[in-house]
């Protein structure tokens, strides 16, 4: 069996060395001749796995070792009789911890209380659902915008004129679609981008084109109260610098990027693998995770509760690094600002997940106990 892969893939040896040759190409870079003679394709969201692409191939699996799929031709792999697979969620704690991580950095700047704030989360899959899981575990008012589950299942879910309306701080996590209930491509035009209310933060870690970037940067220059987080970009791996330049925090579509949940996607597409060939899986994730760097913090009973719920989040991750990062990578010429782009995802350094980590709290405190427990990290005596 040949197996093609993105290069980017972790662990891509320990799973997959097992069923054949892998031959390892950047993801932009697989095209018509890389996937000659190929049985499996393993991409991640850089490749565009078209009919253009497959069509004529021997490739049978596709797996991407990502949640979205808008980068996969699934018309296509119906009528051809390709089987696939996606990584449903293994990135979505990596996701929260980015978003955690900018709310402290912009309560930070603008001296503002994370607890008196409204939140308004765009998309309730499994990212969306697990960041409205953490703020309301938090104590904090949140207005959900769905409208596909709204239709299929009903419940508190609100509209997304009341989500400009009436939230301070609006985070989305939808996929790509240009059909549909609520279409998500410029999902955020500009008419929709002034109607955000006085000091809105917006927050895009889905997809570039949720959000018209040109209508974003021209209502950025056009009111100073509004503040943007964007870690995805239209046109990426080329990005719109000045636009970067006007962003409380810039970077370079790693939102998802903790090791676990890297690693977690690349377990789930081997998953899939075996399935699809009818065979057991002989290797598991587990046992291939390292210990993280810092698994264990201990807070004492009177420890301030904003103090201690930044703490516990920078403990594990700060996007400001990785905002340092891309910001000095946005110079040259266009060719170098791409190849930075990739450059800094392939070289991505080791980053954990809140919920590894482990938070003893010397003495009896139910205010921090509750926001241990909403964070998700493992609460020990």
């Amino acid at each position: 069996m040949l197996i093609v892969a993105d290069e980017n893939i972790p662990l891509l040896d320990a799973f997959f060395a097992g069923f054949g040759e892998i031959r390892r190409f950047p993801g932009r870079a697989i095209d018509r001749a890389a996937i000659e003679g190929a049985d499996v394709l393993l991409v991640r969201s850089v490749t565009q796995v078209s009919r253009a692409l497959l069509e004529g191939s021997q490739v049978r699996f596709v797996g991407t070792c990502t949640i979205g799929t808008d980068h996969l031709d699934l018309e296509y792999f119906h009528e051809a009789g390709i089987r696939w697979s996606s990584a449903p969620g293994c990135n979505a704690r990596g996701v929260v911890d980015y978003v955690l991580g900018s709310l402290l950095t912009l309560a930070e700047i603008e001296g503002a209380d994370l607890t008196q704030r409204t939140y308004g989360v765009v998309g309730a899959g499994e990212v969306g659902g697990r960041l409205i899981e953490v703020l309301r575990g938090l104590g904090w008012k949140v207005l959900v915008c769905d409208p596909p589950r709204q239709v299929a299942e009903g419940g508190d879910y609100v509209g997304l004129e009341q989500i400009l309306d009436q939230c301070d701080v609006i985070s989305l996590h939808t996929p790509l679609t240009k059909a549909g209930e609520l279409p998500t491509w410029h999902l955020l035009d500009k008419q929709r981008l002034q109607q955000l209310r006085p000091g809105a933060w917006l927050i895009n870690a889905s997809r570039g084109a949720v959000v018209d970037n040109t209508a974003l940067r021209e209502v950025l220059l056009e009111r100073e109260d509004l503040q943007a987080v964007l870690d995805v970009w239209e046109g990426e791996p080329q990005v719109d610098v000045a636009l970067a330049d006007l962003c409380v925090l810039a970077t370079p579509h790693i939102a998802g990027y903790s090791l676990d949940g890297r690693q977690r996607g690349t377990a789930q597409i081997y998953q899939a693998l075996c399935d699809y060939l009818g065979q057991p899986q002989a290797i598991h994730l587990r046992d291939l995770l390292p210990r993280p760097w810092l698994p264990e913090v201990s807070l004492d009973a009177n420890s301030d509760p904003a103090w201690s719920l930044a703490m516990i989040c920078r403990a594990v991750y700060d996007p400001r690094r990785d905002d340092a990062d891309f910001r000095r990578s946005l110079v040259g010429s266009v060719a170098e600002q791409r190849a930075a782009f990739d450059g800094l995802r392939k070289g991505y350094p080791p980053r954990r997940e809140i919920d590894g980590l482990a938070v003893r709290i010397q003495g009896e405190a139910p205010g921090l106990q509750q926001i241990v427990s909403a964070l998700g990290a493992v609460s020990v005596r």
